[in-house]
């Protein structure tokens, strides 16, 4: 479990405490908590010239979480969700635990020949056939070092119908078409307002997942040229030829963003233009907040 002795905890409470005020504010005036309207045409437009200026092909989706706009390029682009999909994996075992129909203290038993995947993760090196792992724990690996042993003893489980059936009722559109791991930007901002939104019903819970997801070891993506100071909650996927990352920036006007590309010249290359957008994207938010 993460360790956070500096008192993050305690100003990420506060920051979810402001997100529930403007979205009770949305519910009771039934507009964007009386937001002033933004135009991101001159941020779209410059996001937009940076994507047509590289190979691979891109789909990103923003939400300000101020005036609960939206924009995309390409959101509903079917790509590779690769380890982002592992979002609302973790979310659903949340809310089960919410729901008491789980309890971090079930225990999943590790069956090699069904469960061992190579890439990410220490399962596939320390895991012991037969041995059991509690929900907690394969939780915080899924997401805090993106365990692939992890992802399948949980999505065995789960059920990948059930988990599949909990994303569609969050809004996804594009759930494991054809059995293949792939979905949007859209699809993916949409489960990371889902951790909000489950943040502001369970703060406990939520807060607790949303530090696990700011403290992931791989921060290159959204956060790669943000100020360290700078909290970012997010999840980054990869496969060959792909680069994905999904996240809340809890920045002086924080929003998400969801970015996803397929095609990129090699994974490095690939994030670092995430971080390019991610960065392009703060900037303006930073001086829609300085003014």
């Amino acid at each position: 479990m993460a360790v956070d002795p500096t008192g993050q905890w305690r100003r990420l409470g506060l920051i979810l405490g402001v997100l529930v005020l403007a979205a009770l504010a949305v519910s009771r005036s039934g507009s964007p908590a009386r937001a002033t309207v933004v135009d991101y045409e001159p941020l779209r437009q410059q996001v937009q010239a940076f994507v047509e200026s590289r190979p691979q092909r891109i789909g990103i989706y923003f939400k300000d979480l101020t005036s609960q706009q939206t924009w995309g390029i390409d959101e509903e682009l079917p790509i590779p969700a690769a380890s982002t999909v592992k979002v609302p994996i973790a979310l659903y075992v949340n809310e089960l635990v919410a729901q008491g129909r789980l309890r971090w203290s079930d225990r999943v038993r590790y069956e090699r020949d069904l469960d061992l995947a190579g890439g990410a993760g220490v399962l596939q090196y320390d895991g012991i056939d037969g041995g059991t792992y509690s929900l907690r724990v394969l939780t915080n690996l899924l997401i805090t070092i993106s365990d692939n042993v992890a992802w399948r003893m949980l999505t065995r489980h789960l059920g990948k119908e059930n988990i599949a059936a909990f994303m569609r009722s969050l809004g996804g559109r594009t759930v494991y078409p054809d059995g293949q791991n792939i979905s949007t930007a859209r699809d993916m901002g949409i489960y990371m307002e889902a951790v909000l939104g489950f943040a502001e019903r369970q703060p406990e819970l939520g807060e607790r997942l949303l530090d696990d997801l700011a403290h992931t070891i791989w921060h290159v993506g959204l956060p790669g040229e943000l100020p360290t100071d700078v909290r970012v909650a997010h999840k980054e996927g990869d496969i060959t030829g792909v680069a994905d990352d999904v996240g809340v920036v809890f920045a002086r006007r924080p929003y998400i963003l969801a970015i996803m590309s397929e095609g990129v010249p090699d994974i490095e290359t690939g994030f670092a233009d995430v971080a390019r957008i991610s960065r392009m994207v703060y900037d303006f938010q930073e001086r829609l907040a300085g003014r």
